[in-house]
């Protein structure tokens, strides 16, 4: 419950540090600019209040690992990644999605600090406990974090203790640890194909038995 307030704390004050320039930058999602990005956060903003408002009466069927499905290749038709970018598009101004983003994910924000952890809730056709479900979204807040300032490198980046909470979850759901070597940025870059490893990174992935990328969806 903490690392989901503190990521998600992380990645609005970022957003709200950003030039009206910035947003006609590349992101670190292959496609989206920064302000496409920032659409997609009011989006997942939207679903964690939607699934926070959801409550489920039966057993939990999926964990905060398994709540990803991983996928061989990306889908580059997801007619919701088409949506996001003409949305974005739609807002004109940078001052609106800012404006938004922190409206929704402040409310989002609250009612995760609210919830009870041990609570379930229903979300995809599947049921989590509120603490696994905000779990997984450590994982979403620090990726899109690390999007973010791609291109921005003035940007300040995650909390330290985000980025270790999302390695950790991302070797869940690999089922491998990634080489002690690695830092945690490095290890969800290159985990999740946002970056290319080296020769010698590569050679160290091959020695711990590390399949990259996973794609995550």
């Amino acid at each position: 419950m903490d690392l989901f307030s503190s990521s998600w704390a992380a990645l609005r004050a970022a957003v709200a540090g950003l030039g009206d320039e910035d947003f006609a930058r590349p992101s670190g999602c292959d496609g989206w600019l920064v302000r496409d990005l920032v659409c997609h956060l009011v989006i997942d903003a939207q679903d964690v209040l939607i699934t926070l408002a959801t409550p489920a009466d039966t057993e939990p069927t999926r964990d905060a690992a398994t709540y990803w499905e991983v996928g061989a290749t990306p889908d580059e038709q997801d007619p919701l990644d088409a949506l996001t970018v003409r949305l974005a598009a739609a807002y004109g101004e940078p001052w609106l999605l800012t404006f938004h983003l922190d409206d929704v994910g402040s409310a989002a924000g609250r009612a995760a600090a609210l919830a009870d952890p041990a609570a379930r809730v229903g979300t995809r056709g599947q049921v989590l406990t509120v603490g696994d479900y905000l779990s997984a979204y450590v994982l979403e807040w620090t990726l899109h974090h690390l999007d973010l300032r791609a291109h921005l490198p003035h940007t300040p980046g995650p909390p330290a203790e985000a980025l270790a909470g999302a390695r950790a979850l991302l070797e869940r759901i690999g089922g491998t640890p990634y080489p002690p070597s690695f830092s945690d940025e490095d290890a969800l870059l290159i985990g999740t194909g946002r970056r290319t490893p080296t020769t010698a990174e590569a050679g160290e992935l091959d020695t711990a038995g590390v399949n990259v990328p996973l794609v995550l969806g």
